[in-house]
């Protein structure tokens, strides 16, 4: 049966909601004010978020959910029984184009399922972005799921007219990919991403001008982690996504709570794991990036190697660890009030700042919008000291979520 446009996109918009990792975080605005369309800036109206909180609308769609490969946690492989469809090289630039005339979108993410081998699907990925910038002038943001697989001189080409280049890295460890995606080979993936931190960094070297050389992946490369496919825990997962950012120049790396799929292998969980999961690896992912954290002292806390659901990360090291606490945040060095839970880095900043021409008070915190329940117990300020607060027996208890009523269904 012949499907229609709209419904081939109806499939195809829905198989692309398992990738999480679409934002366009550190894309550089294009000059539009010479003529073409779209802006890599902007507000949206989608699920994609700048540093600064904007939000940036993007239409997020596969060129095909056909895949001649067999990874056993994903919808998409070649022994899944769904909807299949496929659009068009030509079909995808008309709806991006379209889409954005509708003031929907400001931009494109386009991954795909592997047909025929993974040179033909990334000649199509590639055939997208370079008509849309070349033909029809467009300017906005374009996110492309590369194939670690295709050839290197595509995956080139992909990063001249693509904002942001990524590459899933699929599974935490290389025994989880053997047994799930026997396909695939870490190796591979991780030499693929190699490729496109040396592009990135040789386009950013200057010309005797001082201008770069080129444009190649502005906005850098991101991958993705599955989450609770296999049996890797927190602490495993955090090391190995640090070492991906230390050796591939990562911008992000994205963790996505394994989904249950229809028919799934026996070897899979037949449950998803807790979302909680997900948003505590996220958060742990920030410490050790922005706070100064090593991966090990965060998930040193529990012996299973597991964060607590319960309780942020940060909060969790400081309740292991009151012996470092209270801090006085007039005196402090900015490493330590990093690790005070409630703080953010630019809370810190804004206090170091302020405490250069008066003492901080509790209620200096109050309008620096810090929430002063969470840090009380943890620090000394004008006026205030918290006593014996950071000594009581309950205080993991104060900041636990209320008990919830379980479903009897």
């Amino acid at each position: 049966m012949k499907r229609t446009l709209q419904q081939r996109l109806a499939i195809l918009s829905d198989a692309a909601k398992y990738d999480a990792s679409c934002a366009s975080s550190g894309g550089q605005r294009r000059d539009s004010r010479a003529g073409g369309l779209g802006s890599a800036g902007g507000s949206g109206i989608c699920h994609a978020y700048a540093p600064d909180g904007r939000c940036i609308s993007l239409l997020k769609i596969l060129l095909t959910n056909f895949c001649i490969y067999d990874c056993a946690y994903c919808i998409n492989r070649s022994s899944s029984n769904v909807e299949r469809a496929r659009f068009t090289p030509q079909e995808v630039v008309w709806l991006t184009l379209e889409f954005y005339r509708r003031n929907y979108i400001e931009g494109l993410f386009l991954s795909s399922g592997i047909i025929r081998s993974s040179d033909h699907t990334m000649e199509q990925m590639v055939c997208v972005a370079r008509d849309l910038r070349t033909v029809h002038n467009f300017n906005g943001y374009i996110h492309l799921k590369t194939i670690p697989e295709a050839s290197p001189v595509l995956v080139e080409e992909a990063g001249l007219y693509a904002d942001r280049l990524s590459i899933n890295i699929e599974l935490p460890t290389e025994t989880g990919m053997t047994e799930l995606a026997p396909e695939k080979q870490t190796a591979v993936i991780r030499r693929a991403m190699a490729d496109v931190r040396l592009g990135i960094e040789d386009a950013a070297d200057r010309t005797l001008g001082g201008r770069p050389r080129r444009k190649f992946a502005p906005a850098g490369q991101s991958t993705q982690m599955i989450v609770g496919a296999d049996g890797a825990d927190d602490s495993t997962i955090l090391a190995s996504s640090a070492g991906l950012y230390g050796s591939y120049g990562l911008k992000r790396v994205y963790y996505s709570a394994f989904s249950p799929i229809p028919d799934a292998s026996s070897r899979l969980p037949p449950k998803k794991p807790p979302l909680m999961r997900e948003h505590r690896l996220y958060q742990a992912d920030w410490l050790y990036r922005f706070y100064g954290f090593e991966v090990a002292e965060i998930t040193a806390a529990r012996s299973d190697g597991m964060l607590d659901l319960d309780i942020d990360p940060k909060l969790a090291w400081a309740l292991a660890h009151r012996d470092r606490f209270p801090v006085d945040v007039n005196r402090a060095g900015r490493e330590m009030l990093l690790r005070v839970p409630g703080f953010g880095v630019r809370t810190v900043d804004a206090l170091i700042a302020a405490r250069r021409h008066r003492r901080v008070r509790l209620e200096d915190l109050g309008r620096l919008k810090v929430s002063l329940r969470k840090v009380r117990p943890f620090i000394v300020a004008e006026g205030w000291t918290p006593l014996r607060l950071i000594d009581r027996q309950d205080l993991r208890a104060l900041f636990e979520p209320p008990p919830m009523q379980m479903s009897l269904l």
